[in-house]
């Protein structure tokens, strides 16, 4: 047919075509795809090419060169139109070599055009990234300036904020000390004015006391009066008249030793407030100077080693220091009393000296808070053992008449008891003092020799309960100092130092007990033979001595615990400005000689006062033996 042989001649032309003879590779197909996607691909611009094209290039292209106005208005045809200006450019490169009806000159138009408008593309293209890079630049600046801005501004912020905080906490700090000092004085003007209404009262019972002492004195005058007048007109005395003049005059010397009583304890007061007034005086004096012209020291345990300061060196008074000599004397004297005792090789009376001192020794290990019946019980054993009568000690009968020398010997062993528990017991159970004390305290009533052998046990054992601080001695060994500063010195070794505060801690708690306990099934009326006036002289002599790093303040405050409630009582306004002056006076004395690793004794007298100053009160130490206990 015609059209077939048409078709076969079209084909036949398209074969002998210069596109025709072109060579295909079979493989185009599979990766074909991939090369035609990076070539049809459209470019990515930067998020800020908009803002860029909108308002950094109409800026830029508003006045342009006459030579360049044709290109531009192409090469912006061209941008507008990206997708013809590819086509034409393909269309172009794959047909016009091949065509046989394109002329030369043509073909170098569309050749300058296409470069023409590439050479365009391409330099608007760079000038937008231009700017686009400038303008994340200038964003970039803008931001950091900003950042610094506002960097600043906030450490200008944090910086007030501090200065604010820091004039308000001192401000706050001012305030609690002004309050604190008008809490002072407060308590000063009310400690005054209940002492002085106290005093008042006191006065208005004592004159009441004495008008009615006189009243009934003058009636039992004229009663007795009556009778004799009614004697001697009858001749002779009924012995209703005589009843009843006897309870008179019975009833008189009642009235008259009472008074007596009243005069002798009104003498013992007023000598007692002068004492006291003239300590607090002295003390006070002495610990202002002291400030001033003393500073930190060694201490005496140094021993010879280092320079000693003679402050450190006691200066008590002089009658203290007798009354310690006068006590060390004694204790010696009783150990030569009972000397024969001690050294005997006789068998019988080893087994004597042996069970008088179990029976002495025993019951004090027995002493504790577990009932006051128990307590009684062990009291009379003692005082039993103490007045001549037997007493059953490890199944056997003990008395003290069994040798000339028992009653020395029982009464040194018993006080050598006593403080050995303070010593140990005490020290280990701080509430163990207060039945220990309790019992001591009414021996000692009963029998004031053992008291002053306690006490030499005591002062010797413990020296600062004196206080007294031994000196060094030339020529003196050093082990023989250090027992004399109350070590434990075995084989050379002294003892630590926290073992050492130990066993002082325990034998002064004793002793702070001791001067404020009585024994309660006592004679009421009768006096503490070692009460709390020596407690007080206790305190204002070691206020007014050198502070020893550790020692003073562990003291101090175990003193203070145990007996500062009953001093509080007893002397009241004195007693607060003793502790204000310890806080104010004495505290920097012992800081400047308390190392760093010192601190821990230091810190707990320091809180301790300052939270009873704060309180107004010092609480009632634990293990207290209250009334109840008694019952048990």
């Amino acid at each position: 047919m015609p059209s077939e042989g048409r078709c076969w001649e079209t084909l036949q032309a398209l074969r002998n075509s210069d596109k025709g003879r072109l060579c295909y590779h079979r493989d185009w197909l599979l990766r074909g795809e991939d090369v035609l996607e990076e070539c049809m691909s459209l470019p990515k611009l930067s998020s800020y090419s908009g803002w860029v094209v909108d308002h950094v290039l109409p800026h830029t292209q508003e006045n342009p060169p006459p030579s360049e106005t044709s290109p531009s208005s192409r090469s912006t045809s061209a941008l507008d139109q990206p997708s013809f200006v590819t086509k034409s450019f393909i269309r172009n490169s794959a047909f016009s070599p091949a065509s046989p009806k394109t002329s030369n000159g043509t073909k170098e138009k569309h050749e300058s055009e296409h470069a023409e408008s590439m050479v365009l593309q391409s330099s608007r293209g760079i000038k937008v990234e231009g700017c686009i890079r400038m303008y994340e630049l200038v964003h970039r600046m803008k931001g950091t300036e900003g950042l610094r801005q506002w960097q600043e501004e906030q450490e200008r912020k944090v910086w007030a904020l501090s200065e604010m905080a820091s004039e308000q906490l001192k401000r706050f700090d001012e305030r609690k000390e002004l309050k604190q000092h008008k809490e002072f004085q407060d308590l000063r003007e009310v400690m005054e004015k209940s002492s002085r209404e106290a005093l008042g009262h006191q006065e208005k019972l004592k004159a009441e006391h004495r008008h009615r002492a006189k009243t009934r004195g003058n009636q039992l005058c004229s009663l007795i009066s009556g009778i004799i007048r009614a004697t001697s007109e009858s001749g002779c005395p009924t012995p209703e008249s005589q009843a009843e003049a006897e309870r008179a005059l019975q009833e008189m010397r009642d009235l008259l030793t009472n008074l007596g009583q009243e005069i002798s304890r009104a003498y013992e007061e007023k000598k007692r407030q002068d004492e006291e007034e003239a300590q607090v005086k002295l003390q006070h004096s002495q610990v202002q100077q002291g400030s001033e012209a003393h500073k930190e020291s060694p201490a005496p345990s140094q021993g010879p080693g280092g320079k000693q300061n003679e402050d450190l060196q006691v200066k008590v008074q002089d009658s203290t220091m007798q009354w310690y000599q006068q006590l060390q004397d004694a204790s010696a004297q009783c150990v030569l009393a009972f000397e024969g005792l001690t050294s005997s090789k006789d068998s019988q009376i080893k087994k004597i000296k042996m069970d008088l001192q179990k029976a002495a020794t025993i019951p004090v290990s027995q002493i504790s808070t577990i009932a006051g019946s128990k307590l009684r019980e062990i009291f009379d054993k003692i005082h039993s053992l103490l007045s001549g009568k037997p007493v059953q000690s490890g199944g056997r009968s003990v008395s003290i008449t069994l040798n000339p020398q028992g009653l020395d010997f029982v009464q040194y062993k018993l006080a050598e008891k006593f403080v050995k528990q303070g010593e140990e017991e005490v020290a280990s159970h701080h509430e163990a003092a207060f039945p220990i004390a309790v019992v001591a305290s009414g021996i000692w009533e009963l029998h004031p020799r053992v008291g002053d052998l306690i006490l030499a046990h005591l002062h010797k054992k413990c020296p600062y309960s004196v206080p007294f601080y031994p000196a060094f001695k030339e020529g003196m060994a050093l082990e023989d100092y250090q027992r004399m500063l109350g070590y434990e010195v075995k084989d050379s070794k002294v003892e630590q130092q926290d073992n050492f505060l130990k066993r002082m801690s325990g034998m002064i708690r004793l002793y702070a007990a001791i001067i404020q306990l009585q024994w309660p099934y006592g004679n009421r009326q009768a006096i503490h033979p070692h009460g709390l006036n020596h407690g007080w002289r206790w305190l204002a002599q070691i206020l007014n001595m050198e502070p020893l790093s550790d020692v003073t303040a562990t003291l101090l405050f175990d003193f203070l615990e145990v007996c500062g409630n009953a001093l509080m009582k007893q002397y009241q306004v004195q007693f607060w400005k003793m502790i204000l002056l310890i806080k104010e006076d004495y505290f920097p004395r012992i800081e400047a000689i308390t190392s760093s690793g010192q601190m821990g004794s230091f810190i707990r007298l320091k809180q301790f006062l300052e939270k009873c100053l704060q309180r107004k009160e010092i609480p009632v130490p634990k293990g207290f033996l209250t009334p109840s206990f008694w019952r048990s």
